[in-house]
């Protein structure tokens, strides 16, 4: 049996999520869990259209086993009109029988979301990605005002998860309080994980 990670999937189509992705890993390592970082192939209005069963570039895609075999769950997202992009919600819509099995209850899991805007629908995104997490039994972590960075920030940040202002072009980078909830919520996770395990 491999040792407990926690799985960060996301979807990230111009990188601001991918790049929130990699700092929530750096925070699970430093709460003493492995990150295992999963993304999912786009979704295609060709109906021949397959994507490539490893992606070019970044995190391969994931599978349910990588899901179902978890300590904890990081699920994040890019806003798409205040709601989960559609490959990330045609991932989860497939895992009817983790459900049935009953695999994910009782374990952690948190999201976060990055948007072109700043009052672009960030928290509506996050509160929309953890209600199929509800449904699986999951126990929802968000992130504690005892994080000061929630008081600081001036960017991305709420209570349900971290979040990104990434700016019209998609190009500004993470701030220092968007880092620093992003690490939380990683160390979070893996140290709820731990408790939960023993």
């Amino acid at each position: 049996m491999s040792a407990p990670y926690i799985l960060v999937l996301y979807y990230s189509r111009h990188g601001a999520t991918a790049q929130m992705a990699t700092q929530i890993a750096r925070g699970i390592e430093l709460g003493g869990l492995e990150a295992r970082l999963r993304t999912v192939p786009a979704v295609s209005s060709e109906c021949e259209a397959v994507a490539p069963s490893i992606p070019d570039e970044g995190a391969p895609y994931a599978t349910l086993d990588d899901l179902k075999n978890c300590a904890g769950l990081a699920l994040g997202s890019p806003t798409r009109f205040g709601n989960m992009a559609a490959p990330l919600k045609y991932f989860l819509d497939g895992t009817s029988n983790l459900w049935l099995t009953g695999e994910l209850v009782g374990k952690p899991a948190g999201v976060f979301t990055s948007t072109a805007s700043l009052h672009g629908g960030q928290e509506s995104t996050l509160l929309s990605m953890l209600l199929p997490l509800l449904h699986h039994g999951m126990l929802l972590c968000g992130l504690p005002y005892s994080e000061s960075a929630l008081l600081q920030t001036q960017g991305g940040g709420t209570p349900y998860g971290p979040s990104h202002h990434a700016g019209g072009d998609g190009k500004r980078p993470l701030d220092e309080h968007e880092i620093a909830l992003c690490r939380a919520l990683g160390t979070r996770l893996a140290r709820i994980a731990q408790k939960l395990e023993s």
